[in-house]
């Protein structure tokens, strides 16, 4: 049965969609059978990996109105083990149409439990917000793993994030656990990112991965060119750290870091 993984934060440009991308893509390369789904319905993961967000392809928008099966919105990517259910445009209003659904806060637990046992990992890209979409993820995932860039602002509305997940845990999803806190955009030659840093750690504690993610301008090409760092440059410094994240995600005792 897979682990189920929803990456969200819900404030905007933290490397959300950059970490999941790409820590599918080398659980991947690293023997794992990963399926990504892209519920942000501005799509970056679905083209971040080459797809295109085109209204004729069947995306997770079909899955959650109930025109479609999970399985038949399943879709190859160019890196074996790896598979996506893509979203696109139609995904902007969905909330509004999920608001009178029965059940709304579990319309993607029962997806990804349709799904979820023919892979190891299901990795979930959540729109950068606390609205009905990432509630459905946490509802239906087994832990959240949250990126924060190394910013001045970047403890600004954790605090709601942390409570969101909380309230999901406790009236919703008693199985939820924090997977970990991933520091991004981290300028090594800067005084503030260590001080950003350091009040991370302060805020979390030990559930910090040890793995900085650096700014990295191949990092911010990939995407526009559809591809996930390991097929665009596999060398750079970007690329260096997001294997080494994976191989500390994979020897993580993930059930050890429930800190709700």
């Amino acid at each position: 049965m897979g682990k189920i993984i929803a990456f969200a934060n819900q404030k905007g440009g933290v490397g959300k969609t950059t970490t999941c991308v790409n820590v599918s893509a080398y659980l991947a390369k690293m023997g794992k059978k990963v399926l990504l789904i892209d519920i942000d319905p501005q799509g970056n993961a679905t083209s971040g990996l080459g797809l295109k967000k085109s209204r004729d392809i069947k995306s997770i928008y079909n899955v959650i109105v109930g025109d479609i099966e999970p399985k038949e919105a399943i879709v190859s990517t160019k890196i074996e083990n790896l598979d996506i259910i893509p979203t696109n445009i139609d995904l902007a209003g969905v909330e509004v149409e999920m608001v009178y659904m029965e059940n709304r806060e579990r319309i993607l637990e029962t997806a990804f439990n349709k799904v979820k046992d023919n892979y190891d990992y299901v990795t979930i890209d959540c729109p950068p917000s606390l609205g009905l979409l990432t509630i459905n993820a946490f509802v239906g995932a087994d832990s959240v793993l949250v990126p924060i860039q190394c910013e001045f602002f970047a403890l600004e509305g954790l605090s709601q994030l942390m409570n969101t997940i909380r309230l999901v845990k406790k009236k919703l999803n008693d199985r939820l656990n924090i997977d970990g806190v991933v520091l991004t955009m981290r300028d090594t030659r800067s005084n503030l990112g260590k001080l950003v840093s350091d009040e991370i750690n302060k805020f979390f504690g030990g559930i910090v991965y040890e793995t900085t993610i650096p700014r990295n301008v191949k990092l911010a090409e990939a995407p526009s060119f559809g591809m996930p760092i390991c097929l665009y440059d596999r060398n750079c410094a970007g690329a260096k750290a997001y294997i080494k994240l994976t191989e500390e995600f994979l020897t993580r005792k993930h059930d050890s870091f429930n800190k709700l």
